[in-house]
């Protein structure tokens, strides 16, 4: 702080620092006060929820699943202030677990008379997770409970799930459009040519295409090759699903797709009436309708509408029973970890696996010894390599210390997520689980050219030829490209020793299957590289019977919140509650917020390339 000094040696301010003070005074005031006016609004906002309570739950009454966007193992963990703050109040994630652990309790529960799939905002989630919620359901009929699926109109993922419905009923002015998987990115090249931006790339692998989309205009014939191989397994393992649920006829999908057109011609376009002619639906019903037959099968509420109640306020109701609160004993316990999203170094937030996170957890079910096997559930693209090879120690460290270590894969556990799998005792992948992609890239890109093409220039000096080696205003020496490929080369022969030993196999045979290429989890079964073909629920019986347990009790450890976090989340969960679904609703039709939602995923997981040597294990076209 500059300061004037008088005779007295007294320090006396001058103007310009006196009005920076009052300027810094009054903008903490400003803070203050909003930050007051926000807790004032959540405290009504809390008020007001509290005041219109939890659906109650009646004797009799249709549980009624109604999933709000993509399905997911762990939700993305997004500030509730910041939610506020934004005017979202909408939930945009379902949680899996939660789904299934709902309908499995209702099939037993008496007061269930039976299920309605409410389907219209639902954008998906990927095959494997809605092969999982698809064993639920049909669980759930095994139990004698019917399944009716009501819809404005089915796209290809709802259409799964509803196939899984004793009736399906669609309105008139609907249809059900089943197109297929295709997988296409954009490239940027030419775009990033003309910015004069350049990207420095070090990979290896054939088929390592995370990086092509920054140095192509087009598809790779290696990348088409791979990636047609498993795009037509997902599509084959969907075609077959359906086709045996509704008694379709074998390849019925595929021409239902390709001729859809054609076949919309001979019905002067009403796709409602010709999906009730193909099989694919029980009854065209409008929304009277549709209520008027569900009052049929589970009785009439008090507003004359269909007596059910909602997943999430039966799983209120529910949860003590599921989860009772007590004072942990000495049971056996088998222990559940997380692992969804990119890896990070650090600690990270749920959506991302962090690697002090992730440290953290482990060591609880080293420490706890009422824990006798842990189940890891992965469902990531991968990400830095050297976070996802500290994680991969530490759950080397758990299997010595004698407890076992299954790994239950869900929709993709690729490159840097098979990568952490290879410390596992025993390894369980879904049918379609997306997995392999063992390969390795760096990606550094400069921007010399471009700060010159509008007239700033760099200059100075180095002690070393690599003093520069991340100075993104100058182009990169051969010696730094060397030191980060010889780093690139090094990984990959890593991960290949690392993938031989803990599958016992020899290198070179490993060596044939990477190159960075994708395989479904029925392909990985055959090439070795998982176990058993299974979900979640296997995967944790798997655990029981390699720890000889017969009896057990499953112990989910998460990442613990703040005090802070607890009060913003309890205020954000009032705010959703009160606030309702009427954003998203009224906002963004599912379709679009899918679309929306995978490309703001495929650019944003460019902001977690965070290893600290710039080398990851990430399978970019994996990401849904």
């Amino acid at each position: 702080m500059e300061a004037i000094f008088t005779l007295s040696g007294r320090p006396k301010l001058n103007f310009l620092n006196f009005v920076k003070r009052v300027c810094k005074t009054l903008i903490i005031c400003v803070q203050v006060l909003a930050s007051l006016f926000i807790v004032c609004i959540s405290i009504f906002i809390l008020v007001m929820s509290l005041e219109n309570g939890d659906q109650p739950l009646p004797g009799k009454a249709a549980l009624k699943i109604s999933p709000i966007g993509a399905l997911v193992e762990q939700k993305t963990y997004v500030s509730p202030l910041k939610k506020f703050m934004e005017k979202s109040g909408v939930e945009t994630e379902t949680l899996l677990s939660e789904l299934i652990t709902t309908i499995d309790y209702a099939s037993g529960d008496k007061r269930i008379t039976n299920l309605v799939l409410d389907l219209d905002y639902f954008t998906g989630g990927g095959i494997s997770k809605l092969e999982e919620l698809g064993k639920a359901l049909t669980r759930f009929k095994s139990s004698g409970k019917s399944i009716t699926a009501i819809g404005d109109s089915y796209n290809q993922e709802q259409y799964f799930l509803a196939s899984f419905a004793d009736k399906i009923h669609l309105n008139p002015m609907g249809s059900v459009m089943i197109e297929g998987y295709s997988r296409y990115n954009s490239y940027f090249k030419d775009a990033l040519d003309q910015l004069k931006i350049k990207v420095n790339v070090f990979r290896v692998g054939v088929y390592k295409d995370a990086i092509e989309p920054f140095t192509r205009n087009s598809m790779s014939d290696e990348s088409k090759e791979h990636t047609s191989v498993w795009v037509n397994d997902l599509w084959n393992a969907y075609t077959k699903r359906v086709e045996k649920s509704r008694d379709l006829p074998e390849n019925f999908l595929n021409d239902y797709s390709n001729n859809l057109g054609k076949k919309l011609l001979n019905y002067k376009g009403d796709a409602a009436k010709l999906a009730l002619n193909a099989g694919l639906i029980d009854k065209i019903s409008n929304r009277k309708d549709s209520i008027d037959y569900l009052i049929s099968v589970s009785g009439m509420d008090d507003d004359g509408g269909y007596q059910y109640i909602d997943s999430s306020s039966y799983m209120r109701h529910i949860k003590q029973k599921i989860y009772p609160s007590k004072v942990r004993d000495n049971t056996n316990h088998i222990a559940l970890i997380t692992a969804s999203g990119p890896i990070e170094i650090g600690d990270q937030p749920n959506g991302k696996i962090g690697s002090e996170s992730m440290s953290r957890l482990i060591k609880q079910a080293k420490k706890d010894d009422s824990i006798k096997a842990v189940v890891i559930r992965i469902d990531s693209p991968g990400g830095g390599a050297f976070a996802s090879e500290a994680i991969r120690q530490d759950i080397i460290a758990l299997k010595e210390l004698g407890k076992p270590v299954v790994i239950s894969m869900g929709s993709v556990a690729a490159s840097g997520g098979y990568w952490i799998a290879m410390g596992a005792t025993e390894i369980w992948s879904t049918p379609t689980t997306i997995t392999g992609s063992i390969g390795v890239f760096g990606i550094v890109p400069t921007f010399e050219e471009t700060l010159q093409n509008i007239g700033v220039r760099s200059d100075g000096v180095d002690t070393t030829t690599l003093s520069n080696i991340y100075q993104i205003s100058r182009p990169m020496s051969d010696h730094a490209k060397q030191v980060i490929q010889s780093g690139v080369d090094y990984t990959y022969s890593k991960f290949l020793g690392i993938v031989a030993e803990a599958r016992n196999t020899s290198v070179k045979k490993v060596g044939l299957i990477a190159q960075g290429r994708v395989w479904t989890g029925e392909k990985a079964l055959e090439l070795g590289l998982v176990d058993k073909l299974g979900g979640l629920n296997e995967a944790i019986s798997a655990a029981a019977n390699i720890a000889k347990l017969d009896n057990y009790e499953l112990l989910e450890l998460v990442r613990p919140l703040s005090f802070q976090e607890k009060i913003l989340n309890q205020i954000g969960n009032a705010q959703i509650k009160y606030l309702g679904q009427s954003v998203l609703v009224s906002t963004f039709a599912p379709e679009l917020l899918l679309k929306f939602n995978n490309l703001y995923k495929k650019f944003g997981f460019l902001e977690v390339l965070n290893d600290p040597r710039d080398i990851y294990l990430s399978c970019f076209e994996c990401i849904e």
